[in-house]
């Protein structure tokens, strides 16, 4: 079958696209950047790549025709927007209009369980959208997750580091609060085996794991398999935005989708039973086993995809194409180059920066720097990175943003993502046996340049040591 797929650089979206190629799948792969692709995409025979932003509806022109399903996977947690409700719902009014008018018979949507009376904002949106993309032209199927757990997914990186970080916890009551997780693996097999499936058309499913928990349990079960003693002390006086302060300063999470993830865990999350486990003969596992699975692909670097690789993590909310061409005038520069010694090696160092490699030269001032981004509302370095030694185009890599990594052109630019009065960009790149190392500040106003001049100092030995270990190796 000819599949569009939206959401192509997501969560879901990245680790749907090899199953549905060894299922033996076409697919036309929906981005709104082509400067930001998964690898598995790029120069595949079976993948289409078009650039769509379904909020633009000139843009949906180039979808084909002659699709046979399509998977709606778009979603935001983010708060940024205080319209994020109207957008949603017209990302999916243009979606429909446009796909009533091809052959797709069938679309998938993942929403999220809305059975409760009071919703969140982010609940009740979806369940909008759910209501918008329904039609008489073609049949929707609705599969209904709450929270899903999978190496990489927010809500499995929050109670990984509250639990890790935590031996004692003071927490809000909302932990209390009754949710059904569902593996990320059982979602997949929900996702792909609904293709075509015509007794499925026009109907919703909730889809959940064996047991209802409340997010305490989540987190004792969670220290259980990590074999760590913890206790845990619910309070009723942290109010939402305390409960939001609390996750952004102990999680990875950002200020922004703290507050999103707060206002949704006020609310239960449980599924209503339906038959759809056995007409897809999926069996979902339990919350343990989720856990130790995920585990092993974290243990094995073969996470696909993670929530802090999406902008929502960050700062970043524009196209990276904006920003490759780093910018010559009216800007500070700190240009250092080295010959090299060895190539491979050095380059390698390169793509293995920052995360728990740290930055090579003075990590104690690169964490300091953390600690401040963190205090005045930035990312600072929890974000880390997905994988230890890949990058991609559009990671986050602590409080950097991947704007190109190209290891055949021996090329990786970064774009700052802390708080700044200004912009920054790092670039390595390697021509003819000698390393470039580049830190570009285009100042904002005056502060801009006293912010410059401020950190000058540190950037003569940061800068200097970080180059050297790079090419000492």
């Amino acid at each position: 079958m000819k599949i569009l797929l939206t959401g192509t650089t997501g969560y879901i979206g990245k680790r749907l696209i090899p199953i549905l190629l060894e299922l033996n799948h076409s697919l036309v792969c929906c981005v709104r950047d082509k400067g930001r692709v998964p690898e598995i995409v790029k120069n595949n025979k079976k993948i289409t790549l078009i650039e769509v932003d379904f909020l633009k509806e000139d843009t949906l022109k180039v979808i084909p025709k002659d699709i046979d399903a399509a998977y709606y996977l778009i979603h935001s947690m983010s708060s940024s927007s205080t319209d994020f409700e109207k957008l949603e719902e017209q990302c999916a009014f243009n979606f429909k209009k446009y796909i009533e008018n091809t052959n797709a018979k069938q679309v998938i949507y993942l929403s999220g369980i809305v059975n409760d009376s009071n919703l969140s904002k982010h609940l009740a949106s979806r369940k909008k959208v759910e209501m918008t993309l329904q039609s008489d032209t073609y049949s929707l199927t609705t599969f209904r997750a709450g929270i899903i757990v999978g190496s990489g997914s927010a809500s499995f990186e929050i109670i990984r580091d509250l639990v890790e970080k935590l031996p004692l916890m003071i927490v809000p009551k909302w932990v209390r609060t009754k949710s059904q997780y569902i593996a990320i693996r059982d979602v997949l097999s929900f996702l792909s085996k609904a293709i075509g499936k015509t007794e499925l058309y026009n109907k919703s499913f909730d889809i959940f794991g064996p047991d209802v928990l409340t997010y305490k349990q989540m987190m004792l079960q969670f220290a259980e398999v990590r074999k760590f003693k913890r206790y845990i002390y619910s309070v009723p006086v942290m109010t939402p935005k305390l409960s939001s302060y609390w996750l952004y300063f102990i999680t990875a999470t950002s200020y922004k989708l703290a507050i999103s993830l707060v206002d949704s865990m006020k609310v239960e999350v449980i599924g209503e039973p339906s038959a759809i486990n056995e007409m897809l003969n999926v069996t979902p596992i339990t919350y343990k086993e989720a856990v130790e699975k995920a585990f092993i692909k974290i243990e094995q670097n073969s996470s696909v995809s993670s929530w802090k690789d999406s902008f929502v993590s960050g700062r970043f909310n524009k196209k990276l194409s904006q920003y490759i061409e780093v910018p010559h005038y009216g800007c500070f520069k700190d240009i250092k180059t080295r010959a090299i010694k060895n190539e491979a090696k050095t380059i390698d160092k390169i793509w293995s920066i920052g995360g728990k490699n740290g930055w090579y030269y003075g990590n104690v001032l690169w964490k300091i720097r953390g600690y401040l981004d963190k205090i005045f509302g930035g990312i600072g370095l929890r974000r880390g990175r997905t994988h230890p030694t890949k990058l991609s185009t559009g990671d986050a890599l602590d409080f950097w943003r991947v704007l190109y990594a190209d290891k055949k052109e021996k090329r990786l630019l970064l774009y700052a993502e802390m708080k700044l009065p200004g912009e920054a960009w790092l670039e390595f790149v390697i021509i003819k046996d000698i390393l470039y190392q580049r830190a570009v500040f285009r100042p904002k106003g005056l502060y801009g340049r006293l912010y410059w001049y401020s950190v000058w100092p540190f950037h003569g030995f940061i800068f200097n040591g970080m180059i050297n270990k790079l090419i000492n190796v």
